[in-house]
């Protein structure tokens, strides 16, 4: 036991260190199709009369990100470009209270409808509203279904690929089976199309992962797994009637993003064993006995604060393998997954 500790130690030292290195060269995000989210809406008096020039700012609750704009003469504001996440929203206009919404949770692609009432008042006071913005695009006429950060973490998968999770969408089928390549990569049929049709979105980028063969089939790793459930926050399957920032593809877009760093330090270990020691015998095993399997999946997750408010990073390693020494020695020197 203790040598097994002291290796896990060693391994976990070299994720740090990378992590470190990926904080120090890591370059900002570029906003690309589709993947982050932007709230709409409309401020008016309690009559029922627009509100021009109020002021409006949107602050993102996990990193501090302040956005700052002001309605138009019809009354209306836009915010776009958002990560996803809770979000705190406060109008402002002379001789009205000062109103804050609070709770406002925005996910991957989607434009939320926020309409606000001002009262009327002084700017000292301040009226306080905590509610839930709708998942239902009021705006969009595509259809998708979302795969939030709690089904992700929490829901159990054999080999913690996150897209073993794309099934729960209606009118999705995993169509492996039917694979010439004896199943070593997921497929999927999205709203009956072929699998190879389908778009894979990482924070808004294509995502062919392994396949550079302009195939567009299905993206996959050395292990046949996609990214692994601790570096994806969540991900939204846009399954048809999408709009031409979506288009390329005739098949489903999964549009996934990953986890990003916020104000708060976290960060886990995690090792996942499966072996033949625990496994039943089918009935084909009952003269060789149980055959020997072996898998180790191993690695660790750490983000945080670089400058509070202003600069982040999370970074995601994850070892998979047999022999697990090895799989540890070959994470120190594979590349990390990070995002500053």
């Amino acid at each position: 036991m203790v040598r097994v500790t002291e290796i896990r130690v060693s391994a976990l030292l070299c994720w740090v260190a990378g992590a470190m290195v990926a904080m120090a060269f890591g370059t900002c995000p570029v906003q690309a199709q589709g993947f982050d989210a932007s709230i709409v809406g409309t401020v008016k008096d309690a009559s029922g009369a627009v509100l021009t020039a109020a002021a409006i700012t949107v602050k993102h609750t996990e990193t501090g990100l302040t956005r700052n704009v002001l309605t138009d003469p019809l009354g209306n504001y836009s915010v776009s470009s958002l990560p996803v996440g809770e979000y705190e929203i406060t109008a402002m206009k002379e001789g009205f209270k000062v109103e804050v919404h609070r709770g406002i949770h925005l996910v991957v692609a989607q434009e939320a409808v926020v309409n606000l009432t001002l009262q009327v008042g002084n700017v000292e006071q301040r009226v306080n509203v905590t509610e839930e913005a709708p998942l239902v695009n009021t705006t969009l006429s595509s259809t998708s279904g979302l795969i939030n950060e709690q089904q992700v973490k929490d829901l159990p998968l054999n080999g913690r690929s996150f897209d073993q999770l794309i099934t729960l969408n209606v009118g999705t089928s995993n169509n492996s089976a039917n694979t010439l390549n004896n199943s070593s990569w997921n497929g999927f049929s999205v709203a009956g199309k072929r699998p190879e049709t389908n778009r894979f979105l990482l924070n808004g980028v294509d995502w062919i992962g392994g396949n550079a063969t302009a195939q567009y089939i299905t993206p996959y790793g050395v292990s046949g797994q996609l990214l692994g459930v601790e570096a994806v926050r969540e991900f939204n399957l846009v399954a048809n009637t999408y709009g031409a920032e979506y288009g390329k593809r005739a098949g489903g877009t999964v549009n996934v993003v990953t986890s990003s760093g916020t104000n708060q330090l976290h960060g886990d270990v995690f090792e996942y064993l499966r072996n033949s020691d625990v496994d039943a015998r089918n009935f084909f095993d009952a003269t060789i006995g149980t055959p020997p399997f072996k898998r180790n999946q191993f690695g660790g997750v750490l983000g945080g604060p670089i400058k509070k408010d202003k600069l982040f990073c999370s970074g995601t390693m994850k070892g998979f393998g047999s022999d697990w020494r090895a799989a540890a020695s070959r994470l120190c020197r594979a590349p990390m997954l990070a995002k500053v």
